[in-house]
């Protein structure tokens, strides 16, 4: 994009990470070919270019997953917390030491920047078991009751968006408190949850106690329905959840749902404009928009609308976007040429039905799946722009007078996982705060995170919470 600086390529070295041609699933501490045989490739989105083979898991292969798993937890779980702790801190420590190899492997893979991958990602990563680890003995402590038990075997399924800390923020908590794990990573992201596998293996973890299974959709299901999981966690799509949900009504299973999000990010007319506008882009532009508590909706008091729109604008035409491995750039790859499509359906049916579109000028790489920052105006909430989740990098803005109209349209969606207040006000604060209907309400900043700190959503976002003290209760019988 236009800039008034011109940055040399600053390419991060790919050298440092050694992708195998094909990759098996990971079951019982071995990897291995999938019953029927049958693989699937997976791309590099900025490129198109097909990174590895990796071996597509069935519903044979999810329950010789689950029975493994069923065997490792009876000497998993019967472990003291400390033994399981220093199993958690070798993996916390391993991926610090291999973080620059892994931040390279995800960049590949997801198509997000280096930058994010190596100075966000990982680093929570490894801070969630490290986090976890320091629980694994004090669960008598906290606050569940007297001699909390682990739940059994544990099925998660992971979205392609953040695959290794959706991962760690699955796996963790679940090893601490004595369980076995079944993971689906997505099938467009699966290479960092084999390295993550391989990492297992190198901490010395017992075998059976983390299971990989890269797949479909049918793959997800499968472990989902399987008799003898006893915790389903799940990250996605509202549709899916609202599908599992179904699938595990009636049974005794332990269900977690993080799903989308329409997140508000509130500007009130005494915020700080030019800080508010970095928290705008990164509530939106963070991941190109693929972010479940994304900031996708702009809800910015009338008083102040053009100042803050001229100053967004400025800032969007600074942005960077191009080649992810580059620590320059800002905006990366779209995940996958289907996520592409479903951004580029819902943009054109928000110019369809009136609203006003407007990017910077931007030049699109020729290979790949790319879509420039976009931001629309002239918006209501009768636009499907400002009710759907697009999962991609477009910002929908709405005015409002007073805070209680702030309220109403920022709760006015049929999700509820996060929103912003901007304003310089304590006291307005916590007052909007207390009547968001959101998971997380960000003040003066946004998408921000610590492993402390619970995650979850209402309504259609999903119930339960990750992270946090709050994390460990969905994997014990308390």
């Amino acid at each position: 994009m236009a800039s008034a600086f011109e940055y040399a390529p600053a390419p991060e070295s790919r050298s440092v990470v050694d992708i195998a041609p094909s990759y098996g699933l990971f079951i019982d501490g071995e990897f291995t070919e999938a019953a029927d045989g049958k693989v699937f490739k997976t791309v590099s989105p900025s490129t198109e270019e097909v990174l590895s083979e990796v071996a597509q898991a069935g519903a044979e292969d999810v329950d010789r997953a689950v029975r493994a798993a069923r065997k490792a937890f009876q000497k998993w779980s019967a472990l003291p917390g400390a033994e399981r702790a220093k199993y958690l801190f070798r993996i916390a420590r391993i991926i610090q030491e291999r973080s620059r190899e892994l931040a390279v492997l995800e960049t590949l893979d997801n198509g997000k920047p280096i930058k994010e991958t190596r100075d966000a990602d990982l680093p929570l990563v490894a801070a969630h078991f490290f986090y976890y680890a320091g629980w694994a003995d004090k669960l008598d402590h906290a606050g569940f009751g007297a001699n909390p038990r682990p739940l059994g075997v544990a099925g998660q399924v992971i979205p392609w968006n953040f695959p290794l800390l959706m991962l760690a923020w699955k796996i963790a908590p679940a090893l601490a408190t004595g369980n076995t794990v079944v993971l689906k990573p997505a099938e467009t992201t699966p290479l960092s949850a084999l390295f993550f596998a391989d990492i297992c293996r190198q901490a010395g973890l017992p075998k059976g106690v983390v299971n990989i299974l890269p797949g479909y959709g049918d793959a997800g299901a499968a472990l989902v329905a399987h008799p003898d999981v006893n915790k389903v966690a799940f990250t996605g799509s509202t549709a899916v959840g609202k599908e599992i949900a179904r699938t595990v009504a009636g049974s005794r299973k332990k269900l977690t749902l993080e799903l989308g999000g329409k997140g508000a990010n509130i500007v009130f007319d005494d915020a700080p404009i030019d800080q508010a506008v970095e928290g705008i882009v990164n509530g939106i532009f963070f991941n190109q928009g693929q972010v479940c508590c994304a900031g996708s909706r702009l809800l910015v008091q009338e008083s102040i609308q053009d100042e803050l729109l001229d100053s967004l604008k400025r800032r969007l035409s600074t942005l960077r976007l191009g080649d992810p491995m580059d620590k320059n750039t800002d905006i990366g790859a779209i995940n996958s040429a289907e996520q592409l499509a479903r951004i580029t359906s819902l943009v054109e049916q928000g110019e369809a039905q009136g609203a006003e579109r407007w990017s910077p000028a931007c030049e699109l790489p020729a290979a790949g799946y790319w879509f420039a920052p976009t931001l629309f105006t002239n918006v209501t909430q009768a636009h499907t722009i400002a009710r759907d989740e697009i999962f991609g990098p477009v910002l929908s803005v709405l005015t409002f007078r007073t805070p209680d109209e702030a309220v109403a349209k920022a709760n006015n969606t049929p999700y509820g996982l996060s929103a912003g207040i901007w304003t310089e006000k304590g006291s307005r604060i916590l007052a909007v705060a207390n009547k968001l209907r959101a998971g997380v309400v960000w003040s003066n900043t946004f998408n921000k995170f610590d492993p402390t700190s619970p995650f979850g959503g209402y309504k259609e976002s999903g119930f339960g919470r990750e992270g946090g003290r709050h994390g460990l209760e969905a994997y014990l019988d308390v």
